[in-house]
């Protein structure tokens, strides 16, 4: 298994899961731990086990949840880790965030050209996973994220970093007027992240959720754009749209260590 890894400072665990290595075939081979897009589960148990063994945890410390192109958030604290496997299924369902100040507790989110958004503030230890599609972003899940971790946990912007992982590029990303009418609509700054090529409008996620980012107060010095885009790269990364749905996923998480 091999991880694109991400230096956030000292004491995190932050990467993202490549198609690497792993025991899946096909479409998703080799390496995918997301059982809700169509692989054989006994390969996502084998896949899970090789990267909690990867991370020193154990699998009920390894937290994804169902996405569902939504923007709500759920915050895991102990009460959440007291409750049975399927309750915590219950709870996990239609999240497209995950935010925790637990220690050595791995949350993420599965993506395949969605843009995944890894939060960090290392003063109040608090750490996130964020899912943004172009739903997503057009909702601004990543400043209700933000706005999560300041109220549940008193965080302040100025000391969050930021890491935007590997997703669909602006080149690739070719969208109907309707999804260009959508932001449009949510007062983005269309001159900043959209062009036209071929008659054809593109949408630049990347800088979309990165504006956001600033927008809410987190410096620009810290936060990092991977620059991967799964599209062009989709021999080492899942893309739904080179590889079909009924593929695997990048799994992007995000641990404190102590």
């Amino acid at each position: 298994m091999r991880l694109l890894e991400y230096n956030m400072g000292e004491g995190i665990r932050a990467f993202s899961t490549t198609r690497e290595g792993g025991v899946g075939t096909g479409t998703y081979a080799g390496f995918n731990i997301t059982y809700y897009c169509g692989d054989n589960p006994e390969a996502v148990v084998q896949n899970r086990a090789i990267l909690c063994n990867e991370l020193g945890i154990s699998d009920n410390r390894l937290l994804l949840p169902r996405q569902t192109h939504g923007c709500e958030v759920l915050c895991i604290d102990e009460t959440f880790l007291a409750l049975s496997p399927g309750e915590q299924g219950v709870l996990l369902y239609g999240k497209d965030a995950v935010v925790t100040d637990i220690s050595r507790l791995c949350i993420g989110v599965s993506t395949a050209d969605c843009v995944p958004v890894l939060l960090y503030d290392a003063v109040k230890g608090v750490v996130a996973a964020v899912h943004a599609g172009w739903r997503g972003t057009v909702a601004r899940i990543v400043e209700k994220v933000l706005k999560t971790m300041q109220e549940r946990y008193g965080c302040s912007l100025a000391d969050v970093k930021a890491v935007i992982g590997p997703s669909i590029s602006l080149n690739a990303f070719e969208v109907g007027d309707e999804v260009y009418d959508a932001f449009a609509l949510a007062q983005f700054p269309m001159e900043k992240i959209a062009r036209k090529y071929c008659n054809k409008w593109h949408i630049d996620l990347w800088e979309a959720n990165r504006l956001q980012l600033l927008a809410c107060g987190v410096s620009a010095d810290v936060v990092e754009v991977c620059g991967v885009c799964t599209f062009a790269r989709f021999q080492e990364f899942f893309s739904a749209r080179r590889l079909g749905i009924n593929s695997g996923r990048i799994f992007s998480g995000i641990m404190k260590i102590k």
